[in-house]
């Protein structure tokens, strides 16, 4: 289908009735809005890069970079609307914010990541340093904690990292992205920051309203515990991670064949591994796995366990334990982690339109995974001291633009209208010549701090006027007339119901503030 679909694109675009072949496109079945536009763009792309326009010269392609995007003034009001959730939990904890330069020396960030150290995108040598730019915002974070001798903080970090990955734009992913991170650094007692963090998703994914979700728990230490009894030799316990990490998007049985037929494991290992991974639960699978036979035989994994029972124990307190499963196919591929590890997964979305992709079982249907992940990284800081002096952290990663692309979604199924600016009143003109009558009253208001505008005309038309109103969704109008201004009142009109009351000037601002003011 999708060949049929590129041959299509491809006639179209190399004719002279582009246009119309791709408006076509449309109907298409199976096809969306995103492939269209991202296999247009290449093509467009192609042809300048072949032909050229009509005149022989270059056609410059008006496109953004690929795994990029705009987002239009709706789409900022939402983002605008997630950050403030998400920045309103992380200061109710107490958080403080740093920020950190979007490159840093290529070697802070090598061998930070295992695998996807591929992702990193290096810079040019421009003659000096060797750059790269942020992967991420935690190794940022744990030079910044060397660099400047901290050794405890709470601290929330937005900023937008780039991995060279091969981006998913309709399941946000995206190869320029924002992450939101809130870590808590310092020697404290075993699990209480680690819980409180967990505490922390379990807040902003409610607070959301994305729809059911679960938040996976493991630690590093049962991992490695578990390669260990199972016979992992220990060169390749970070390789077999990374291979577990991938159950999430594999099934079991593409997971084996490749521990044993890429990564060399023996297939007696592997099958035992598959044992200990489908096993979920609570603090009772935590008991359960003390007694086991063989994983009581590895410390490392008894004291893993010993903390995922004390960490329930704190969850209960915190009253989010229906949401929390402890989970031993969570692995988390970076290199850093050592000791608990989470993953927040959306069960459900909360929106789920019929389409023909739904149908299909495509990817469009808003099928976005993980939202959420962090854990433990005790070393990492010591990679950056030159004493290897270690700073205990713990923390967790909001992944913000899968959210906003579920968010997007739910926006575009709801007839709810999203407002794209905070005007409280628009002050207009019911006769003409009034201009510096209404320029004197808006001067008023933004003023007295009231978010306000008008036409910039010297007549408008009232009918205009009031019409901008409602497609903006500006909740009051203050209406100026020769009437009006010899009595020394503003006829205030509420748009939603077309009331109309004559306010004193004194007394208009306070009105204003009253009519708009959110409970």
């Amino acid at each position: 289908m999708l060949g049929m679909f590129c041959v299509r694109v491809c006639s179209g675009l190399m004719g002279f009735r582009a246009a119309s072949h791709v408006r076509s496109l449309h109907s298409f079945p199976g096809i969306t809005v995103a492939q269209i536009d991202e296999e247009v763009a290449k093509l467009l792309q192609l042809k300048a890069q072949i032909g050229g326009g009509d005149d022989g010269k270059h056609q410059f392609v008006l496109k953004t970079a690929k795994g990029t995007r705009d987002y239009n003034p709706k789409q900022m009001a939402i983002r605008e609307k997630v950050f403030s959730t998400i920045i309103g939990c992380f200061k109710r904890h107490g958080a403080e914010t740093i920020d950190t330069p979007v490159f840093e020396l290529k070697e802070t960030l090598t061998g930070k990541y295992g695998e996807d150290s591929k992702l990193i995108y290096d810079l040019k040598d421009q003659g000096g340093e060797l750059l790269s730019l942020r992967y991420d915002l935690t190794v940022p974070f744990a030079r910044y904690l060397a660099m400047n001798k901290i050794t405890n903080i709470k601290r929330y970090h937005i900023a937008k990292v780039y991995r060279r990955d091969n981006p998913a734009m309709t399941r946000g992913r995206y190869r320029e992205f924002y992450q939101c991170d809130f870590d808590i650094a310092g020697q404290y007692d075993a699990m209480i920051p680690d819980a409180e963090c967990l505490k922390i998703v379990h807040e902003i994914l409610s607070g959301l309203d994305l729809g059911d979700f679960r938040i996976k728990v493991n630690d590093r230490r049962i991992l490695d515990g578990m390669f260990a009894v199972c016979g992992v030799p220990d060169d390749k316990f970070r390789t077999i991670c990374s291979t577990v990490d991938k159950l999430d998007k594999m099934p079991w049985e593409d997971v084996k064949k490749e521990m044993v037929n890429e990564k060399g494991l023996s297939e007696e290992a592997a099958d035992q591994i598959g044992e200990y991974v489908s096993l979920q639960g609570g603090m009772d699978l935590a008991e359960r796995l003390l007694q086991d036979q063989k994983m009581s035989q590895s410390k490392l994994a008894c004291a893993g366990l010993s903390d995922i029972k004390l960490l329930f124990s704190y969850l209960q307190h915190f009253q989010v334990t229906d949401k929390v499963v402890f989970d031993l196919s969570l692995a988390r591929g970076l290199d850093y982690y050592t000791g608990i590890i989470y993953e927040a997964v959306l069960s459900q979305v909360g929106v789920a339109p019929v389409s023909t992709e739904a149908q299909n079982g495509a990817e469009e249907s808003v099928s976005v995974g993980s939202v959420a992940g962090g854990g433990r990284y005790d070393g990492l800081v010591g990679m950056f001291d030159p004493k290897g002096r270690k700073v205990p952290c713990v923390g967790v990663s909001i992944g913000i633009e899968r959210i906003f692309s579920i968010m997007e979604q739910k926006a575009e199924a709801s007839a709810e209208k999203i407002r794209t600016t905070e005007i409280q009143v628009m002050v207009v003109s019911a006769q003409k010549n009034l201009l510096e009558e209404r320029l004197q009253l808006v001067t008023e208001l933004w003023n007295a701090g009231i978010k306000a505008e008008m036409m910039y005309k010297k007549n408008p038309k009232l009918l205009n006027q009031l019409q901008h109103c409602e497609e903006s969704g500006i909740p009051l109008v203050a209406i100026l007339g020769e009437q009006e201004l010899k009595d020394g009142v503003v006829k205030l009109r509420v748009v939603s119901s077309r009331e109309e009351v004559d306010i004193s000037r004194a007394a208009l601002v306070e009105e204003i503030r009253r009519r708009t003011s959110v409970a």
